[in-house]
């Protein structure tokens, strides 16, 4: 499951961890891709609609096109056309069932971009035409007190983007299909003029390892801290870290990645982590809030902070599930949904 690990060493006297990566060149721009869809294509609020994704229907994890219906447009409900979607390890436990707790037909995807072609009569944040993020999240229940106090992530009727279920029993399915339909308060705004592929991995890997960050006033620069692996997530906290200006220490199982770590992502120092003496102290935070995440973005607009990403079609994503599963990716598989053109399957 997605987290964050926060590591104290005795050679530090503050601490920290994180997580963001590089360049990639952009593939699309939200005008260029949906400059042909029109408002009365997706349908109006009263209007029942269909979409296609991607799914796994059993714990083989092999995803197949799958078509289902997307629930109308609600008061607050945004509806969104993807662009992309990452693909985060969580996403190979969940469509093989790793955890004991996947329901099958599974659309998974919760590093989601895409444009906003309707909102609901009660939406504020969002207009048509903005583009957008959806998270690992979909609901809350809003009245509970890590509700009130903004950090929906705590709550114990939290709804998962997919793989869950709605206060209807309807499924919640994710961002590997063509549209989806979120509740205002679990959108973002993507800022302007950041790639839609760039910004996928930050709604999961980027807000994971910012969170603990800001959670535990770990934000000044100067400080000295460690982030533990380096993967999808890893890699994205050495480069939040060392945009923010501190020492960053990777500390890893083995020196395979050092010369990546120090030559490629700009870490400061590596650890094997087999050293125990310099580990004193593990906490950490779950995920991001809603709030968090949108802050994540602004800092990473402002920082310059670009994920390490390999774009590939959908036609290509169960090659790549084969490939994370043998950690071969540097570091984040992004899926070009609008350019796969789901709906013409």
């Amino acid at each position: 499951v997605c987290g964050y690990i926060h590591v104290s060493t005795s050679l530090h006297k503050h601490t920290l961890t994180l997580s963001l990566s590089t360049n990639i060149p952009v593939t699309h721009s939200v005008s260029e891709i949906y400059a042909g869809y029109q408002k009365s294509e997706m349908g109006s609020l009263k209007e029942e609609r269909k979409t296609v994704g991607w799914a796994a229907t059993d714990p083989s994890g092999v995803l197949s096109p799958y078509t289902f219906p997307l629930r109308n447009t609600g008061a607050e409900d945004v509806f969104i056309k993807v662009i992309c979607c990452g693909v985060c390890h969580t996403d190979l436990h969940q469509i093989k069932n790793d955890l004991g707790m996947s329901n099958y037909p599974m659309v998974p995807g919760h590093e989601v971009v895409g444009e906003v072609v309707e909102v609901g009569p009660e939406v504020t944040k969002f207009k048509v035409g903005d583009c957008v993020g959806v998270g690992c999240l979909v609901g809350c229940c809003d009245s509970c007190l890590p509700c009130k106090a903004e950090v929906e992530q705590y709550c114990n009727k939290k709804i998962w983007s997919y793989n869950d279920v709605y206060t209807d029993g309807k499924p919640t399915q994710g961002g590997f299909a063509s549209s989806m339909v979120v509740h205002q308060k679990f959108v973002v705004k993507i800022p302007e003029g950041m790639s839609p592929e760039q910004v996928a991995p930050l709604l999961c890997a980027g807000v994971t390892v910012y969170s603990p960050l800001n959670h535990f006033g770990l934000k000044e620069s100067g400080l000295k801290g460690g982030i533990l692996g380096l993967g999808g997530v890893g890699h994205m906290g050495v480069l939040i870290a060392k945009a923010m200006g501190h020492h960053v220490t990777v500390i890893s199982s083995s020196d395979k990645k050092k010369e990546e770590a120090m030559d490629v992502l700009g870490a400061d120092d590596y650890l094997v982590s087999s050293d125990v003496n310099r580990r004193k102290m593990i906490t950490g935070t779950f995920i991001g809030s809603m709030k968090e995440t949108q802050e994540m973005l602004e800092f990473c607009k402002e920082k310059g902070v670009r994920s390490t990403i390999e774009v590939v079609k959908m036609d290509y994503v169960n090659t790549a599930m084969e490939r994370l599963a043998k950690n071969d990716v540097r570091y984040r598989f992004v899926v070009d949904v609008a350019g796969s053109k789901l709906e013409d399957e």
